[in-house]
């Protein structure tokens, strides 16, 4: 029986700001864009969630539910460095770490370097150690696979450390909302409810095929975890499916000249995110939204994979240059580079193809 640990950590970016700017600390804080600037909030911390204020919230509206709402730049660079010391302290505990961003990780604590039998003692002992390291807290779910780990450090926060375990295991997924489930977001949530599916105890009555006939090949997932059940190990090597960058702007962007500057930076920060990750891609992406919200995206797929030390800028030049409605003005540009693959670790090679 395998001992798995989700550590997540409380309101990150909000709670990084807090520690180093006494003047935020018990107020209202996002982290993101200003409202004059057609910002988005990014991270919220938990006196501003009491207003109902959450992440990817447009900043204008986070304004509106709280006047007195304080709002801080981002600073990446912070917390990717806070991000570092905290997975250095997971690596005192076990080699089988797997990130999932900057501010969460599951841990196979099953054999540890203390040779602690207990997973609760050593949750209890990571937080311990985050916080005195970083003055920052964060809950942590403690139990026998990833998916009710994940569920279970949930359950208290912020600072919280929950343990579900085998005989529990059954009870707690049943009396889930199915809007609580990792893995099933809003839409998918919304079309289960129309099917009469409400909590973990209405999935539990659906077939495996049934689910599969609604939901697709991710059926066999939900089937799954629906009985407790989640056999995916803890990944140290797990690559990510994209990395990808985008820039609003305020005002809009009204001619080629400035469009072309703006993506060298967008472009530039895809590169730097490649170099961090050690990765390439084979399919590029381009994302243009204009000033109407209309959104377009277009994509190109090379024969050889393409990273950090490659010309990406020129094909996305090409791709803005050759599907941009000119006439209408543009207030968003994003770059994303899929089907990643570790340096060094070459995949099968696809055609070039413009989709």
């Amino acid at each position: 029986m395998r001992k798995i640990i989700h550590v997540d950590m409380d309101a990150f970016y909000a709670s990084v700001e807090q520690r180093d700017f006494p003047q935020y600390r018990g107020k209202p804080l996002v982290v993101g864009g200003r409202p004059d600037q057609r910002g988005a909030v990014a991270a919220a911390s938990y006196e501003a969630r009491q207003y109902g204020i959450h992440s990817a919230m447009p900043a204008r509206i986070a304004q509106q539910r709280c006047p007195n709402l304080i709002f801080a730049r981002p600073r990446f660079e912070v917390y990717k460095a806070v991000s570092q010391q905290i997975r250095a302290i997971f690596h005192r505990y076990t080699d089988l770490v797997e990130p999932l961003s900057l501010d969460e990780a599951y841990l196979d604590v099953t054999t540890n370097a203390l040779e602690e039998p207990s997973a609760l003692v050593l949750a209890r002992a990571i937080k311990a150690d985050i916080h005195s390291t970083t003055q920052l807290t964060a809950s942590a779910g403690v139990s026998v696979n990833k998916f009710l780990a994940k569920m279970a450090s949930g359950q208290n926060k912020p600072d919280g450390l929950t343990l579900i375990l085998p005989e529990q295991a059954e009870t707690f997924v049943a009396a889930l909302p199915i809007e609580r489930f990792h893995g099933i977001g809003y839409v998918t949530a919304r079309k289960m409810r129309a099917l009469g599916i409400a909590t973990g105890a209405d999935l539990r009555q659906r077939t495996e095929a049934d689910l599969v006939q609604h939901f697709g090949k991710v059926g066999h997932f939900y089937y799954r975890v629906a009985q407790g059940q989640d056999d995916r190990p803890v990944n140290p090597n797990r690559i990510r499916k994209s990395l990808g960058a985008e820039r609003s702007f305020s005002p809009d962007l009204t001619n080629l000249a400035e469009m072309t500057v703006a993506l060298e930076g967008v472009a530039a920060e895809v590169i730097s995110r490649l170099q961090e990750q050690r990765c390439r891609g084979y399919t590029l992406t381009l994302k243009v939204k204009y000033a109407d919200y209309r959104q377009i995206t277009r994509s190109r797929t090379f024969v050889a994979a393409i990273g950090a030390e490659s010309p990406i800028l020129p094909w996305a030049e090409e791709m803005l240059l050759t599907h941009l409605d000119c006439s209408q003005p543009v207030r968003l540009l994003g770059l994303t580079l899929s089907n990643l693959e570790l340096v060094g670790e070459p995949i099968c090679v696809q055609l070039s193809l413009e989709i």
